[in-house]
């Protein structure tokens, strides 16, 4: 059973408002443990602050990786009907047959990754409404995908990666990022799937009418994600918040999983301490974005695919930050001689 489990706006802000901490005990231990290891201090970079942040969460010196689940939400979007997108909403299907049948990318590197794939298709026979004229959910529509995303969160996850699929999500994600933390519309439009400059320039029109239409509706974060947000990306902040409350560290992807769990921050800005963004976006709103949270991307590698593509890879250096943290000898162990 969830610990998050939604059915107004006021048990949202219950429980945004008393959330769980990383434990300074464990924390500490670990980094007394760096001290110790065979090597100069600080000389892993990140790879050592990596290993900490696991041990606060996880609660103990030495982080796991046993159970790696990386969650990837679908769904589709009636401001898709706009243009803008390079394709139509029935690739978000296909796709998800697609990671089902073990054809996608997300496919080939959570197995090399060794981290178990759950796809969730969220009624993808019944897209949201077009948010540019109308909320894209209604009230109860909005907790039942929140609640869907914190159901599928694995209680026993060491660590877990959070990705999407829907077309048109790139539009909700940036008019959710506009509603939640300002300034234009191009701050937070990008190409996504690739558009031509004249769909950009309509994409941009869409997403700054949307949330003008609906700005006098954007006093919290769940009316961002009821307003102009989508079933997936409501999902996705379920999932967030349920992994907080199960002190589970989370690995963002891209700009569309970012936009969806950076929602919270709009009520507590700490409400993410527990979550790292895999790797910077080419996507503009990403980049802008990932400044707004404070925080900073492990990779950047020009993608911007989606589909937790980003959140797989960085994972591959978050298990050398464990592999070295747990694995090295101390300088006792070793039998070698620190620096007086």
């Amino acid at each position: 059973m969830s610990i998050v489990s939604v059915n107004s706006e006021a048990d949202l802000k219950n429980l945004l408002d008393d959330l769980p901490i990383a434990d300074e005990i464990f924390e500490k231990a670990a980094l007394n443990r760096q001290m110790c290891l065979t090597k100069p201090p600080g000389s892993l970079g990140r790879l050592e602050e990596i290993a900490i942040w696991l041990a606060g969460w996880q609660r103990r010196e030495l982080p796991r990786m046993e159970n790696v689940v990386c969650l990837v939400f679908a769904g589709n979007h009636g401001v898709a009907e706009c243009g803008v997108s390079a394709f139509p909403t029935e690739v978000t299907a296909q796709m998800v047959q697609n990671f089902e049948s073990g054809g996608a990318a997300i496919n080939q590197l959570t197995e090399l990754a060794n981290a178990t794939l759950k796809v969730v298709p969220l009624s993808l026979d019944n897209p949201t409404d077009n948010f540019l004229y109308e909320p894209a959910m209604s009230a109860q529509e909005c907790c039942e995908a929140i609640n869907i995303g914190a159901r599928s969160v694995p209680p026993d996850a060491n660590i877990l990666l959070l990705g999407e699929m829907g077309i048109a999500n790139s539009t909700s994600a940036a008019a959710v990022a506009l509603a939640t933390f300002g300034g234009r519309a191009q701050d937070w439009v990008g190409r996504g799937t690739g558009i031509n400059d004249e769909a950009l320039k309509n994409k941009c029109n869409v997403v700054g009418e949307a949330v003008d239409f609906h700005s006098s509706h954007h006093k919290s974060a769940f009316d961002v994600l009821r307003t102009v947000g989508g079933r997936e990306l409501a999902a996705i902040a379920g999932a967030v918040l349920e992994a907080r409350h199960r002190r589970i560290p989370v690995i963002l992807d891209g700009f569309i999983s970012t936009a969806a769990a950076a929602v919270w921050h709009k009520e507590n800005i700490t409400a993410l301490d527990h979550t790292m963004v895999s790797h910077q976006s080419i996507e503009v709103g990403h980049q802008n974005l990932i400044c707004k949270l404070g925080k900073r991307a492990i990779l950047n590698l020009d993608m911007r695919l989606g589909e937790a593509s980003g959140a797989a890879v960085a994972l591959l250096i978050v298990k050398a930050a464990i592999a070295t943290h747990n694995g090295m000898s101390t300088f006792a162990q070793a039998g070698v001689s620190e620096n007086d």
